[in-house]
């Protein structure tokens, strides 16, 4: 009977959890169609042509053309995008234009690098940003002011311009870390510690920020509650209080940010990965612009609508576990 009651007690916990995931999932499809849809048609008014950059300049008309055919650019563009949907759907992105190397295989070359800098820069984020807006919201003061006033200067100082900064700095002046290029995690773990610091510092300083100010917001909503003096008045240890009972009730607003903190990180790997040459996602993008290789300029779209919709799916499942009214909606 006991093996009974918990079975029927663990299907009542997680069949409204399973029910939420669908749900997001079933919304991610058309989301996705969405996107892939409108970035292949934004893709091909990209100014330029693939066959001007493998040829140059002074080919002829006809030379121009050949590539063209030979690519399938001369066929019409809805035959062309539904032959690429067709294939993405089963796992084929097709080739490069420029190169003819399958896309797949060049955009997983770069993931390892691209997933460094962000996982590293959202857990930098979460950490410090949490730490920091619960000091803020329980010390106040003076304490309060100067975080607030760094959290200020770190949203207004942009992320390119903090990295050159950086690298002046930390790396040619006093030589602590690299300047430039990428150590594999499984090549060194400590060549990948000191190739990770100066990105991770770069893209973390204005997410810290945004975490902090947040999290501070919360806290001092959730403690000014009425709950939070009953608990006062009933002699629940302080610590207590502020982490099982406060935190807790501040953390949806906190999951959210971070959810928004990640993207940035993502969106924000464009330019730092030229500014310290990492080989990511974001640096094999603009290259791929700059050849016009659409192509591979889509397939990185579907990779990022990928993450970006596995992260927020994530977000989700975190405000169902967080809010029991949200899983049983």
């Amino acid at each position: 009977m006991t093996r009974t009651k918990c079975e029927t007690d663990t299907r009542g916990n997680f069949s409204p959890m399973l029910k939420l995931v669908m749900r997001r999932l079933l919304f991610s499809v058309p989301l996705f169609f969405f996107v892939c849809s409108t970035s292949y048609v934004l893709i091909a008014l990209i100014p330029g042509s693939i066959a001007q950059t493998i040829l140059g300049i002074n080919a002829t008309a006809e030379e121009y053309e050949a590539v063209n055919r030979s690519l399938g650019l001369d066929r019409p563009f809805l035959e062309r995008y539904l032959n690429w949907f067709s294939n993405a759907l089963q796992g084929d992105l097709g080739n490069s234009l420029y190169n003819s190397e399958p896309v797949s295989q060049l955009i997983n070359q770069r993931l390892e690098a691209t997933f460094s800098i962000i996982i590293s820069c959202t857990l930098v984020c979460l950490v410090f940003g949490v730490t920091f807006g619960v000091i803020s919201a329980l010390r106040g003061g003076l304490i309060d002011r100067l975080l607030d006033g760094i959290s200020a200067l770190g949203l207004a100082v942009p992320n390119f311009f903090l990295g050159v900064i950086l690298v002046q700095l930390f790396a040619l002046r006093f030589s602590v870390f690299p300047a430039i290029g990428y150590v594999s995690l499984g090549e060194s773990v400590s060549g990948w510690f000191h190739s990770m610091v100066l990105p991770v510092v770069t893209l973390s300083v204005s997410g810290i920020a945004v975490v902090t100010k947040q999290t501070r917001d919360a806290m001092r909503d959730v403690l000014g509650r009425p709950f939070i003096r009953t608990l006062q008045s009933n002699g629940v240890p302080q610590r207590s209080i502020i982490f099982k009972h406060a935190l807790r009730n501040a953390a949806i607003p906190v999951v959210t940010v971070i959810g928004l903190v990640f993207v940035g990180i993502l969106s924000g790997t464009v330019l730092v990965e030229g500014v310290f040459a990492v080989p990511g996602l974001g640096g094999l993008a603009v290259s791929a612009a700059s050849t016009s290789d659409v192509t591979l300029i889509q397939g990185i779209v579907v990779y990022f609508t990928l993450i970006i919709i596995s992260v927020n799916l994530v977000v989700d499942v975190l405000y169902g576990f967080l809010n029991p009214k949200i899983r049983n909606s």
